[in-house]
């Protein structure tokens, strides 16, 4: 009955355990070899429950290393599943069809998984079975590095350990060593958690870095420094600069010479200068400013480890020599057709001996100067002369060099205007060679203009008219360059050309005059003069002035018709005359427009504000409306139009306006707006009263009459009442009411209601003579409400 319920509908999860449980023999095949599965902590696996078609109920187990004893994990029948509660020790258990999912796995999965599912074939049920051996792999830590002494003496050791808290075997190890002044190293064949510097040296020193890694990660360690102590070594001094003799070291009176003294140590030395067993500095390096015969003498160095408390030095002779100052000088002197290059060194003790030496060989040789001559046809370009100079205070030979060589290209002319425009400048430059290139003037006709000069020569002539169109030539000469080049230049008046003589721009917009120079010797200054001829200048005036070469360009932003429409002229001048061009600026209004009127206009609550409604009339453009008012109707003593509202939007067609007085008076009118464009007002009108509705007040009119008509009534009676002598046929009728008091109960009731207030009557008994003289107080309150 339970296998044929089972068949049926899909079996509960209570029922599903004794399924999964059968005897591993009654079907499938339990025995076969598991599968082998790998994951990380941490990370999630998934084990499948074979691939048939989807089972009837599925029960996954665990059995741990070390145990017979399965243990229940998760079981499913498709429609509904359960995971065990203590199947959290293996992580995040979830089931996914037949397959079980094991997230944020952990170390207690380590073991083997059964999967038994239950399967309906040919009316029959079948069980299947998977075996999973799933292994958990662990992450190495982060390696720590570990000195055993972190600054050792050399000559001790050292053992350095990579420390790793966890991580699967085997974990390989590598370690780098990093010196302070070099490159990185592997240290090969280094591969243990320890490794031992027996004996450690000073090449030991630097940071130490050890990786760990094993078949899930790889990490390194951070740098651990390894401070070894040793020193000091004997010094070394160094003289600077360098001379050295038979003795030690020499130099050249008031020569700045410095001693240096090094010795590997670690810490670094301390160190004590000595001049002939006495002190004279402390530090590595010793300067005399300025050399003298009195510093001549034995120098010792004391080096000294502050850590190690050990002494080592060393001592060094200096001789003060007296060489010439500075180094050779080499000149060259042009003369006509030839060369002469002259070499000089003076002073020094004894003399420097000098000689020259050129590309056909050796010249002549003498002390402190040397003269040698050249004729320039037997020169080529680029040629080299040396002048060595000897001398025994200086362990190197001082050198001057020449190379002979033509300046590139030619003369380059020039012209420019100098002292407010009363002078002419001529400018010729013929920068470079060796040496330098002669330049002359000369005019039209050959004629020589002042004297040469070399590289650049320079002649300046009077402003006059008649200088216009008069040729001047710039000639070089050098010896190594023939013929002869010059370059020429024509003095002229500027000249232009505007780009457009007309332009036009709608109002609001940007235009751009352009103006372009042609010509002109000297160069010409460009100006622009507005409509006014007065220069324009860029400003908050809307203009910009933009230079681009021989070219000046003239912009007016926000164009504007009164301000920036007319004639504008660009105007060139030089020391010879001037030139203008004129450009005409169209500023174009844009259309007007349509009409504005206005359709209604009425006060507020208390009169401090308005309703505005308008309407346009007639074709045209829009981009907005303006309203203003003013303080008064138009006439003598009318107020100025003053903005009530701006930037309306041209959908708009009516506005709520504020801010009123109530006491003042005021106009209003409407203005449509096409970009800069105003169109006509609108009439002008003033704000009238809201509506008046007469029915109120006509009820609260009627109500009060009605009241006022019944109390004059009851007055009337009431004194007839009191008084029968006056009214003798109307007091008869009301003298038998008087005495009844449920009538003067009835009377009560009206007056009270109305709001009268009656004086106490006269007895009956008393004359009626009394009562006439006793005066009648009538109070009547009326509220009426329209």
């Amino acid at each position: 009955m339970v296998v044929q319920r089972a068949l049926r509908r899909p079996p509960g999860l209570l029922l599903l355990t004794p399924f999964c449980l059968l005897h591993l023999g009654a079907s499938g095949q339990p025995n076969e070899e598991a599968v082998s599965v790998q994951g990380v902590r941490g990370s999630s696996v998934e084990l499948a429950c074979g691939s048939q078609p989807a089972p009837l109920v599925v029960f996954w187990s665990f059995t741990p290393l070390g145990s017979l004893i399965p243990r229940p994990v998760a079981v499913t029948n498709g429609a509904e599943s359960k995971v065990e509660a203590g199947a959290s020790a293996l992580g995040t258990v979830s089931l996914w069809n037949s397959s079980l999912v094991l997230g944020e796995l952990r170390e207690g999965a380590h073991g083997h998984f059964l999967c038994q599912a239950l399967h309906e074939a040919g009316g029959q049920l079948r069980t299947t079975y998977s075996h999973f051996s799933l292994t958990v792999l662990v992450p190495v830590s982060k390696p720590q590095v570990r000195l055993s002494e972190p600054s050792p003496v050399e000559g001790t050791f050292v053992v350095a350990t990579c420390a790793v808290r966890e991580g699967t075997e085997p974990v390989i190890f590598a370690w780098q060593h990093q010196a302070p002044r070099g490159p990185g190293e592997t240290l090969v064949g280094v591969t243990e958690r320890l490794f031992q510097l027996d004996p450690v040296n000073r090449m030991h020193l630097g940071w130490y870095m050890c990786s760990a890694h094993n078949t899930v990660n790889h990490l390194s360690s951070d740098e651990a420094f390894l401070d070894v102590i040793y020193g000091p070594d004997d010094p070394v001094i160094t003289v600077e600069p360098a001379y050295f003799t038979e003795e030690g070291f020499g130099a050249t009176e008031k020569e700045e010479v410095t001693l240096s003294c090094r010795a590997a140590s670690n810490p670094p030395s301390d160190y004590v200068w000595l001049r002939d067993h006495t002190q004279v500095h402390t530090g590595p390096s010793y300067t005399i400013a300025s050399a003298s015969r009195a510093h001549t003498g034995l120098y010792t160095c004391l080096a000294h480890n502050s850590r190690l408390h050990t002494r080592t030095q060393t001592a060094v002779q200096l001789t003060i020599y007296y060489p010439p100052e500075g180094q050779p000088s080499c000149v060259v002197i042009p003369t006509f057709g030839a060369v002469t290059l002259v070499c000089t060194w003076p002073g020094g003790l004894p003399a420097a001996q000098l000689q020259w030496e050129g590309p056909q060989g050796t010249g002549p040789a003498a002390l402190s100067n040397v003269t040698w001559s050249h004729a320039a046809t037997q020169l080529a370009n680029s040629s080299v002369f040396t002048c060595t100079g000897q001398h025994p205070a200086l362990a190197l030979l001082a050198l001057c060099r020449i190379t002979l060589w033509e300046p590139l290209r030619g003369p380059t002319c020039r012209t420019m205007a100098t002292a407010g425009d009363q002078f002419v400048m001529l400018s010729c430059e013929w920068p470079g060679g060796e040496p330098p290139a002669l330049l002359s003037w000369l005019d039209g006709q050959q004629q020589p203009l002042g004297n040469s000069s070399s590289s650049l020569a320079i002649h300046v002539l009077q402003a006059q008219e008649d200088l216009a169109g008069r040729e001047f030539i710039c000639r070089g000469t050098h010896p190594l360059r023939v013929p002869d080049p010059h370059c020429r230049l024509q003095l002229e008046a500027p000249q232009l050309a505007v780009a457009e003589p007309w332009v036009s721009v709608l109002e609001g917009g940007e235009a751009w005059l352009a103006c372009a120079l042609l010509g002109g010797m000297p160069p010409a200054q460009l100006l622009w003069l507005g409509p006014q001829h007065l220069p324009v200048e860029p400003g908050p005036s809307g203009f910009m002035l933009h230079h681009e070469g021989a070219q000046l360009r003239l912009g007016i932003q926000a164009a504007d018709p009164a301000q920036h429409g007319g004639t504008y002229h660009c105007v060139a001048h030089n020391t010879l005359g001037n030139s203008s061009q004129s450009v005409q600026l169209e500023v174009l209004r844009y259309p007007a427009p349509p009409n504005v009127t206005i359709s209604s206009l009425t006060y507020g609550r208390h009169r401090r504000e308005v309703q505005l409604q308008w309407a346009i009339r007639g074709p045209g453009n829009l981009t907005g409306f303006l309203v203003q008012r003013r303080a008064s109707v138009p006439g003598p003593g009318a107020g100025a139009w003053e903005t009530a509202a701006g930037d309306i939007e041209p959908e708009s067609r009516t506005r709520r306006l504020g801010g009123l007085d109530p006491g003042v008076l005021y106009a209003f009118r409407v203005l449509a707006l096409n970009h800069h464009t105003t169109g006509h007002p609108s009439e002008m009108k003033i704000p009238a009263d809201p509506p008046f509705s007469a029915y109120p007040a006509v009820l609260g009119a009627a109500g009060t009459g009605m009241v006022v008509a019944t109390v004059a009534s009851l007055l009337v009676f009431q004194y007839a009442a009191r008084h029968p002598e006056t009214f003798s046929c109307l007091g008869q009728l009301l003298a038998p009411m008087e005495q009844s008091h449920p009538y003067r109960d009835s009377m009560e009731g009206p007056e009270a209601q109305a709001g009268i207030e009656i004086p106490s009557t006269i007895p009956a008994s008393e004359p009626a003579q009394e009562s006439m003289d006793v005066p009648v107080n009538v109070t009547i309150t009326v509220t009426a409400t329209p």
